[in-house]
């Protein structure tokens, strides 16, 4: 397989190919969960591995982990740890998060994070590559598996962030709840101000009393139809020198 490198930072860069790349979501979710620099934190369902490889844009950033289904995107992230010389800061497993109990340990993070497949099994356009249909639908898990997995993964107060697709707003947060994990943040994000949603993120907290606080809209783009404020400091030091891409 061969890849491509995109910036990411001075420091990072980002394997990606027809199989495995990324989009707004991930770096959004990258984004949302906030970490903190003594986190152990994994990513679930990793593909190209963008979400940790965004957060050790940081070069204070304590190791994190993550894992995929698909041994293309755990060799893909292999790949851009040899690149980054990022082997004492990153960890990639290639796991069944339905099994996950098979390897790991229980309790082991404090962070879990997933973008996971948004359309239902027999749903919408059905991918033509394995990779896409694994990613973009519930072949290999759905909703429940990704939550009872983070339960599992977590310590006690810790947090479990992920996005997904407003209809599918009550199953996540019935499935949070069920699994221990209390939504304790809801932000939606828009393409503009004043239009509907097209993606939601959430934090859940592992034993946390219910209390749920709806955060300001996200809105991607400004009047001008250039990325707002906030999307550049999301995109942070993978703006340098694409001006032209995203402003």
């Amino acid at each position: 397989m061969s890849y491509t490198y995109e910036r990411l930072s001075d420091d990072i860069k980002v394997a990606v190919s027809a199989d495995h790349t990324f989009g707004t979501d991930a770096v959004l979710l990258a984004y949302f969960a906030n970490i903190k620099r003594k986190d152990r934190a994994l990513d679930m369902g990793t593909g190209c591995g963008i979400i940790p490889l965004l957060w050790l844009r940081d070069s204070a950033q304590s190791p994190v982990h993550c894992l995929d289904i698909q041994e293309n995107a755990i060799a893909q992230v292999n790949a851009a740890i040899e690149y980054n010389k990022l082997g004492e800061r990153l960890a990639a497993h290639l796991c069944d998060l339905r099994k996950i109990s098979t390897s790991f340990s229980a309790e082991g993070f404090t962070l879990v994070t997933m973008n996971p497949p948004y359309k239902p099994l027999n749903t919408g356009f059905e991918s033509l590559s394995e990779s896409a249909k694994i990613a973009r639908h519930e072949v290999t898990c759905n909703i429940e598996d990704a939550v009872k997995a983070a339960n599992y993964l977590l310590t006690y107060g810790g947090r479990f962030c992920m996005c997904h697709r407003p209809e599918r707003l009550v199953d996540v947060l019935t499935y949070m709840r069920e699994y221990k994990l209390e939504p304790k943040r809801l932000r939606f994000v828009c393409d503009r101000q004043g239009e509907e949603p097209f993606l939601f993120l959430v934090e859940g907290k592992k034993g946390a009393k219910p209390f749920l606080r709806i955060e300001p809209d996200l809105v991607l783009k400004n009047e001008e139809s250039k990325f707002s404020e906030e999307m550049l400091r999301v995109y942070g030091s993978y703006a340098d020198g694409y001006e032209d891409k995203i402003r």
